[in-house]
Formats: C-alpha cells, sequence, structure tokens
C-alpha cells in the first residue's frame, strides 16, 4: 500500500546545487495520492472546532482549498507581498536564501477565530512563523500547523513548537 511520501518525487540541484527539491505535484496530480493526503492532515484535529484555514502561498493554497472544503469553513491565503487588493498586513521573515514579506487581509481572521495553518513543506519554518504572527495579531486562536513533509534537518518544526504550535507533519525527508 502506498503512502504519502511513496507520491511525492524528489528533483536534485533545484533550485539551487546541492538542493533535494521534494515535488508535492506530483502526489497532487494523483486522485488517491491528495484524497490520502488531505484526509491525513485533517485527522489529528477531529472533534476540534476550526472556524478558517489558512493557506500559505502558494501550495498551501491547494491544500488549503480542499481542507476547508472537507471542514466546511472559509478559507483565508497569505500571500507574497503586493498580491492582495484592499488593505493588508505584512510580516517580513527570512529565507533559506534570502528575505521575504508575506500579507493578510487585515479583516481575514476575526478575533477568536479557531483557525489551521497549512502548507505543503516545513523546512526552516520562516513561513510558517510569519503566517503564524500575522493571524495571531488578526486575533486568530492557532488550534494547529499542518504540513505534508518536514525537513528535520533544517529545524522548522522544533522552531515552530518552540512557538506552542501543534505541529503536524505526513512525512519526513532527511537532507536538504
Amino acid at each position: 500500500m502506498k503512502t504519502v511520501k511513496d507520491y511525492i518525487r524528489t528533483i536534485v540541484d533545484f533550485p539551487h546545487e546541492g538542493i533535494l527539491f521534494r515535488d508535492v505535484t506530483t502526489l497532487f496530480a494523483d486522485p488517491r495520492g491528495f484524497r490520502m493526503a488531505v484526509d491525513q492532515m485533517l485527522h489529528p484535529y477531529a472533534g476540534q472546532r476550526i472556524d478558517v484555514v489558512v493557506g500559505l502561498e502558494a501550495r498551501g493554497f491547494i491544500l488549503g482549498g480542499a481542507i476547508a472544503h472537507q471542514l466546511g469553513t472559509g478559507f483565508v491565503p497569505i500571500r507574497k507581498k503586493g498580491k492582495l487588493p484592499g488593505t493588508t498586513i505584512s510580516q517580513d521573515y527570512k529565507l533559506e536564501y534570502g528575505e521575504a514579506i508575506v500579507e493578510i487581509h487585515d479583516d481575514a481572521i476575526q478575533a477568536g477565530q479557531r483557525v489551521l495553518i497549512v502548507d505543503d513543506l516545513l523546512a526552516t519554518g520562516g513561513t510558517a512563523e510569519a503566517g503564524i504572527s500575522l493571524v495571531e495579531r488578526l486575533g486568530g486562536a492557532i488550534v494547529g500547523c499542518a504540513f505534508i513533509v518536514d525537513l528535520p534537518d533544517l529545524g522548522g518544526r522544533q522552531r515552530l513548537e518552540a512557538l506552542g504550535m501543534d505541529v503536524h507533519a505526513l512525512c519526513a525527508f532527511e537532507g536538504l
């Protein structure tokens, strides 16, 4: 029987030499693999109240939309700077090889709403930490952070757990 990890391909030297890119598009393209991933990402939160799902750009949008649909909740995107119309709040963060800024609409989360944050991959945790900051600044209560892939050698899980987050990943790949 296949696992979620079996559907993920590795691309060597992308986007830079020495990187092993974990490509989840092969998982998304397979109907059984995609359904398995969504179901397994929801499982740890069964029975908990979740008011809204937040997806981190860009593959978190694919997962977040599917998960929100399954839960019967709304979906909120956290996007790269300049991509959202209307009034936003922003958060800068460090990437593995640079810096970036993400934004959320300033009215996307209501105070007290219970939020599940989702993305495809957890590396250093910088993007997820920026997303957590944005949700908390709007008064959201984060139920958990769910990912398909954890890259434990990069320390993202420990970074988010140090913030008090419940972190769930479907599989892990050693190395960069």
